[in-house]
């Protein structure tokens, strides 16, 4: 695996000529997602409110998963409509929505026991939504136990590459947090090419274990 600062590189070379399509899904994204939420949840009281406003996130699960999909498929030059965002919710969209689903509340699960084991877990379980879209018989535990196994010892390496992104969102509050409309492709389109790089780390090995 690169050093973070290649990664980032990577991510500003695919994002050149490309950063319109990135801040107009990360738009899309949010209206949906954040704006929805509070617009469901604002005529209500507080229980109600907040019940909606989970519900309304539990519906966003798929469009969840196509925002980290949707940069993998700009580093790889495939087609970027902004369509591509929704298609969690065609086809197969139980597969999507199961597995995704079960992963935050595993996340959800060890994080009510201590903070550090939460994050662990999320590395653990962040290269899921890849998996879901790279390995289409794959669902559930299957696919959460593939990220697991994709990152056994590369957990630390991902939390710093993350934690590298620390200033430009801390600079973005100083937009009063329009700065992350451009911090968020950044950061998506790194991880896409640290999860392309991861990828063929893992099916050398697997290929390796094959032969022997």
């Amino acid at each position: 695996m690169e050093k973070s600062s290649v990664y980032k590189d990577r991510a500003l070379a695919s994002l050149k000529g490309n950063w319109d399509k990135g801040v107009i899904a990360t738009i899309i994204y949010c209206v949906i997602v954040l704006a929805g939420s509070s617009t469901v949840s604002f005529p209500f009281g507080e229980y109600t409110g907040s019940v909606l406003s989970s519900l309304w996130t539990i519906l966003c699960i798929p469009l969840l998963w196509g925002f980290a999909v949707y940069f993998l498929r700009l580093i790889r030059r495939e087609n970027t409509d902004y369509a591509r965002l929704f298609d969690g919710y065609t086809g197969n969209w139980q597969r999507i929505f199961t597995t995704n689903l079960l992963m935050y509340v595993y996340i959800i699960l060890w994080t009510l026991l201590l903070i550090i084991p939460g994050i662990i877990k999320a590395l653990s379980y962040s290269m899921t939504c890849y998996i879901l879209k790279d390995d289409p018989e794959l669902s559930n535990n299957a696919a959460i136990e593939k990220s697991m196994a994709m990152m056994h010892g590369h957990k630390m390496e991902l939390f710093l590459l993350e934690l590298s992104f620390i200033g430009w969102v801390i600079l973005s509050m100083f937009t009063f947090g329009i700065g992350m409309l451009l911090v968020e492709p950044y950061l998506q389109t790194t991880i896409a090419h640290y999860y392309e790089d991861l990828k063929k780390e893992y099916e050398g090995k697997v290929e390796s274990a094959t032969v022997e």
